[in-house]
């Protein structure tokens, strides 16, 4: 079926930045949209599943330290329409840093999986891992072990776009999370399996919305 036309002069009007940064939270949206879809249509209506309240998040570590699988079926996940896109991120780099490069020496994380990439500008955007070449839906996040330093520098500097989610590609579903007792906070809940992500955005816009 063809595809309707497009309105060109909406194109002019959007800068790099807002087309990179739509493109990233379409990827992200997709990547879990699908994941959850999939899990949905097989699910019962009374199933759940383990996630992790990032209202509640403390970002203690815990989550890379007490899942059963190695590397932790937790990840950062990145609400794009909350960031900032600073040039300058905590999230990204190490607050006592005294240079702001990309050398591994200034980068928060411990195992490099943030990529920065220059949109425009003094505009830069932040993904967990480098986006799957053939597939603009996909990052590759095994770098990430949810430790949650990303996360608690962006918190305590930033928007707070970054935080911390249960992949459910990934989590093997014990009965009983060995993450949960282990949360100081209390953040990880029982979510509908057809539904099993709490995404910071969706979150903030229903507390706006009371």
């Amino acid at each position: 079926m063809a595809e309707p036309e497009k309105d060109k002069s909406l194109d002019k009007k959007l800068t790099r930045r807002e087309m990179l940064a739509a493109g990233a939270r379409g990827a992200a949206v997709f990547g879990l949209g699908g994941i959850a879809g999939v899990i949905g249509r097989t699910a019962k209506a009374d199933v759940t599943v383990w996630q992790i309240d990032p209202r509640k998040c403390t970002q203690c570590g815990n989550c890379a330290t007490y899942c059963v699988l190695q590397p932790s079926a937790v990840k950062c996940v990145h609400a794009f329409r909350m960031c900032g896109y600073c040039q300058i991120c905590f999230g990204f780099f190490d607050p006592r840093t005294h240079e702001y490069n990309t050398g591994a020496e200034n980068q928060l994380c411990p195992t490099g999986a943030i990529q920065r990439s220059h949109v425009e500008g003094p505009y830069y955007q932040y993904t967990i891992g480098p986006q799957i070449r053939g597939d603009p839906s996909k990052y590759d996040e095994s770098l990430c072990i949810g430790c949650g330093k990303c996360v608690k520098g962006c918190t305590t500097f930033g928007n707070g776009s970054l935080f911390l989610q249960v992949r459910q590609d990934r989590c093997v579903h014990c009965n009983q999370c060995s993450i949960a007792p282990a949360c100081p906070a209390e953040a990880f809940v029982r979510v509908p399996a057809g539904e099993p992500y709490l995404l910071k955005d969706k979150l903030k816009d229903k507390e706006g919305q009371r």
